[in-house]
């Protein structure tokens, strides 16, 4: 079936991945490499990322259910700490690929964030939230996991995001930095590739399409 959309995930695809900065905040700390995410991936359907990706306990709640999570895994970090990390540098060479896509098929963002401003808007700097915000309005439909009370990697979320497009899954392309999360999609029969680098993903992403993108971009010189 030929390629009727584009689906995106944002944080890690638009954005520099939050688990550098987790890293970062592991060494800085004396804690294990991978901890935090560690602790994320730990019962993911009812963790406090969950929870809170999907509205379901607010700021505070994040800030003690995810210390009771760390320090049960063995050292105590508060939710409150973590927060932060998740912001990330605009990638402006996928932000042009999404406009060469825009110009040839459907696009759709598919995001986990938290209603507390933690989400697609957080950027490293207040230029890069603009940016950010700026890039989201590119799409022809958006579902964010705290509005829709859903979140990857559940299927229901693509379901529902091929159902506001007007696709198949088999006609759709999808991007995630999280393997977990495009294994839904590729179930689906959603063509998926999994964001390591801006390179890699827009080679993928010029296979699947046909469409070229310009060397400079693909190298990230900006767009």
């Amino acid at each position: 079936m030929a390629v009727e959309a584009v689906i995106w995930d944002f944080g890690g695809v638009f954005t520099t991945s939050p688990f550098e900065a987790f890293n970062r905040y592991e060494a800085a700390h004396g804690l294990p490499r991978d901890f935090i995410r560690r602790i994320n991936a730990t019962d993911p359907d009812a963790n406090a990322w969950a929870l809170f990706e999907r509205a379901e306990i607010d700021a505070n709640g994040f800030d003690a259910k995810f210390l009771e999570e760390s320090t049960a895994a063995g050292h105590a970090v508060r939710g409150r700490d973590v927060l932060p990390l998740l912001s990330g540098d605009v990638r402006p060479a996928m932000v042009e690929a999404l406009r060469i896509c825009k110009a040839r098929f459907k696009v759709g963002c598919i995001t986990n964030n938290m209603v507390q401003g933690h989400g697609p808007s957080m950027a490293a700097n207040r230029e890069g939230a603009h940016r950010a915000a700026d890039i989201m309005v590119l799409f022809d439909a958006v579902i964010e996991s705290s509005k829709a009370g859903v979140r990857k990697p559940d299927p229901r979320i693509y379901q529902m995001m091929c159902e506001l497009l007007a696709v198949e899954p088999k006609a759709c392309v999808y991007l995630d930095d999280l393997g977990v999360n495009c294994k839904p999609a590729a179930q689906l029969g959603m063509t998926a590739i999994k964001v390591v680098s801006e390179a890699q993903a827009l080679d993928e992403l010029s296979v699947a399409t046909g469409l070229q993108f310009p060397r400079a971009v693909t190298e990230g010189a900006p767009a």
